[in-house]
């Protein structure tokens, strides 16, 4: 069985486990129920579908997966669709959170998250007065547990960012640390794709008039929202730094390059002052007066040193050297 947690919630305490197959649904304004599943099957999502009279597309979206983060609004219950996100490595995986919230009910049904609601179900439990107003509190505690996982992953991107940006400042970027580049801003593209629906999502739990939302739940998912846009400001941050680093390490591969070519330039000037000499001393004519003077040799060499000086030293003091 997927079932990972099946209780019976009165006043926000819980009042005893649920049976999926053959509990009956609670009626009182102060019960509800809370069914965690993990992976589950047809089977039991469809014994859920019966027990709690869920809608049928919400169904089928939370057995498929693979959807886009939303907000529907079934007759009176809502069906959340949310991205969980962890990071392997320098890749984003993601799992997936389907949330059912009716007047009486909340039954989520997790795909591939590693992060669990044990718990968020303990945190929740142990403020009873917020418990006990009712399902669309613990849709906000899951919201927020969810966002809250999106924020050491996108740290965890920037701190490793940050780090190769130094590194660049200090040497070249190597083609491995330039491919790992592209791969964090492939992933932080996708993450920005995700963000944002979310982002819409909880703007509509805030502005709308929802079933089974209370006017003061407003409020707390108003600072779920704060918390969503925080993340996507920190998300465009490291895209931005991303850029900068790409940028900056081509401004300075070409600075680079323009410091060696002036060096090559300064050493062929110097070295092309012998060569020029060499050469027309090299040409075997017969009628050269240089040729006969005793001390030629001495005083071309000493030329050669001279000139081969003044060029060092000029263009040393230009900064080519």
């Amino acid at each position: 069985m997927s079932i990972v947690a099946s209780y019976l919630y009165r006043d926000g305490k819980r009042a005893g486990t649920f049976d999926l197959d053959n509990g009956q649904v609670p009626d009182a304004a102060n019960e509800f129920v809370w069914i965690g599943l993990h992976d589950p099957d047809e089977q039991e999502l469809f014994a859920a579908q019966k027990t709690f009279g869920l809608h049928r597309l919400a169904v089928e979206d939370a057995l498929k997966g693979k959807q886009v983060p939303k907000l529907d609004v079934y007759d009176q219950q809502l069906f959340v669709f949310m991205k969980t996100a962890h990071l392997e490595g320098d890749v984003i995986e993601y799992g997936e959170t389907a949330i059912f919230i009716g007047p009486h009910h909340v039954v989520t049904v997790r795909h591939g998250s590693d992060r669990g609601h044990s718990k968020l179900r303990e945190q929740l439990e142990e403020s009873p007065e917020l418990l006990k107003l009712g399902p669309d509190y613990v849709l906000h505690g899951i919201l927020d547990f969810v966002v809250d996982g999106y924020l050491p992953v996108v740290q965890t991107i920037e701190d490793r960012v940050l780090g190769m940006e130094q590194r660049m400042l200090d040497s070249f970027l190597t083609r491995e640390q330039i491919k790992r580049l592209f791969r964090l801003r492939r992933q932080t593209i996708r993450f920005q794709r995700v963000l944002g629906p979310i982002s819409e999502l909880c703007s509509k739990l805030v502005h709308l008039d929802l079933p089974c939302v209370d006017s003061e739940a407003q409020k707390y998912f108003k600072d779920v929202h704060d918390h969503i846009r925080r993340v996507e400001s920190m998300t465009a941050g490291v895209k931005d730094v991303i850029t900068s680093v790409f940028e900056a390490s081509n401004l300075l591969e070409q600075q680079r390059q323009g410091v060696i070519t002036r060096q090559l330039a300064a050493w062929a000037a110097i070295a092309a002052v012998p060569t020029a000499i060499a050469g027309i001393y090299g040409m075997n004519f017969e009628n050269m007066p240089e040729l006969k003077t005793q001390n030629g040799y001495f005083v071309v060499l000493a030329m050669i040193a001279s000139l081969c000086g003044v060029l060092f030293w000029r263009f040393r003091r230009s900064g080519w050297l």
